[in-house]
């Protein structure tokens, strides 16, 4: 419990001095702080399996899927032809093994919440060409928010009076767990991490050898914004250095501003490269101090009660020749609602060797902003609302709310809103083509 009680002392001494943001320090990168992706030399195929000997890949999966009503591990939801977030990575990681002669480990980080599960889960890869390895993050006591005291008084007290304080917590789990010197042992020296949701966080080498050449010790995968982006942190310079700015940092009366396309053009991908060396180098230096997130939770009884959480790019500040690459919108394919799952198991997309990569015959790259209801909400509702998953390649718009359902191969094109009012019913037939379409009312048809 030291890092938590390091944490909650930092906490109230920066509580007691009021100290917040100096929004006047704020500015956009400059340059030289963020490369543009098309920028990035190809490789040789030697320099490519020499980098990606050095390499190991570290996904986050400390969450779970009850957002998106299943239980157990978020990253053990089916997404695509049967196959979850993690059947999807271990495949990535088995093809570029395969393909380049590596051994290129991957590394889940599990909180208390997924540990158990995902064990049992991860048997079933024995048999594949990865070298699998797990390690859990801390369990800090969520505080009350009156008393400020821990509501755990003892290490077994039950499951719903702990939280992972965020994946800022990763170098010292790491660490921890001994999984750092294992791969200092093991000859590597660059850690690919990720959020196990993001689907385009593949292994690219030609991020990997930019990485690798340009002596960083972080690199940070930033995207532009888009006005679905709007909380996503992002990167600043402040007082010369490149640091990441996130939404709960930000003073109440700048909050437009942070959310303003035109000032912070870029958001944190959550992909990031790291020097597994730096790494131990900080941990042994007691460097490591992320900006707090200080998380309200209400309780099942009704307690207000505060969750201190760091984010891991937030370690960004810490680290020598620190940068952002601006990488292409498709390396940020994350899942959080049932209306990203809508896009992924459509025809917007193939699957190659669990790479998801957009279909050549959409005629432009952006992907379709798509909004489903509360009746889609829960991934069991979703599916059963689609016979098949409709066909989208022209699709730009589409908003569904209400009791809707639709029939197989049904084609989407343009702008679509489809509204059932409460107590209707639309029934989209099998084989329909809405083609900039607002459909409401009531249309039911039952099968003979």
């Amino acid at each position: 419990m030291d890092s938590f009680y390091a944490l909650f002392t930092r906490y109230l001494t920066e509580r007691a001095k009021g100290q917040k943001l100096n929004w006047a320090k704020i500015k956009s990168p400059k340059p030289e702080q963020i490369i543009p992706y098309a920028k990035l030399p190809a490789l040789s195929p030697d320099q490519n399996r020499e980098n990606l000997r050095k390499l190991a890949v570290l996904k986050l999966n400390g969450g779970l899927g009850t957002t998106m009503g299943c239980v157990g591990p978020k990253s053990a939801i089916e997404v695509r032809d049967g196959m979850s977030f993690l059947d999807l990575t271990v495949r990535q990681i088995e093809y570029l093994n395969d393909t380049n002669a590596v051994n290129v480990p991957l590394i889940l980080m599990n909180s208390f919440n997924t540990d158990t599960e995902t064990s049992r889960i991860i048997q079933k890869y024995s048999s594949h060409s990865v070298q699998l390895m797990t390690f859990n993050q801390s369990r800090y006591p969520r505080v009350e928010k009156e008393s400020l005291l821990p509501l755990a008084k003892a290490y077994d007290a039950p499951t719903g009076m702990w939280y992972p304080p965020g994946h800022g917590d990763l170098f010292e789990s790491l660490s921890n767990s001994g999984l750092l010197d294992k791969l200092i042992e093991q000859g590597k020296e660059y850690l690919f991490i990720s959020n196990v949701d993001n689907l385009g966080a593949t292994v690219d080498t030609n991020l990997l050898g930019h990485f690798a050449s340009s002596g960083a010790e972080f690199v940070m995968e930033v995207t532009d914004k888009t006005k679905a982006d709007i909380k996503g942190g992002t990167l600043i310079d402040y007082n010369g250095q490149v640091r990441l700015l996130e939404i709960a940092q930000v003073p109440s009366e700048h909050t437009d501003d942070f959310k303003s396309i035109k000032k912070f053009k870029i958001f944190n991908t959550n992909n990031l490269w790291v020097s597994i060396k730096a790494i131990k180098r900080l941990i042994e230096d007691s460097a490591f101090s992320m900006e707090i997130i200080e998380n309200v939770k209400t309780t099942d009884g009704g307690e207000k009660v505060i969750q201190l959480e760091t984010a891991v790019g937030a370690a960004i500040k810490h680290f020598n020749g620190a940068h952002g690459v601006n990488v292409p919108r498709s390396r940020f394919l994350p899942v959080k609602s049932t209306s990203d799952l809508f896009l992924i198991t459509s025809d917007l997309y193939a699957l190659h060797h669990g790479l998801l990569v957009m279909n050549p015959k959409r005629h432009f790259q952006t992907v379709p902003l798509v909004k489903l209801g509360d009746h889609f909400k829960k991934v069991n509702q979703f599916l059963s609302r689609f016979k098949s998953p409709p066909h989208i390649l022209e699709l730009d718009h589409l908003t569904v709310t209400g009791d809707v359902s639709f029939g197989s191969d049904v084609v989407l094109r343009g702008t679509v809103i489809i509204v059932a009012n409460h107590g209707s019913r639309i029934d989209i037939p099998s084989g329909a083509i809405l083609d900039d379409k607002v459909v409401s009312g009531n249309l039911r048809i039952l099968d003979h």
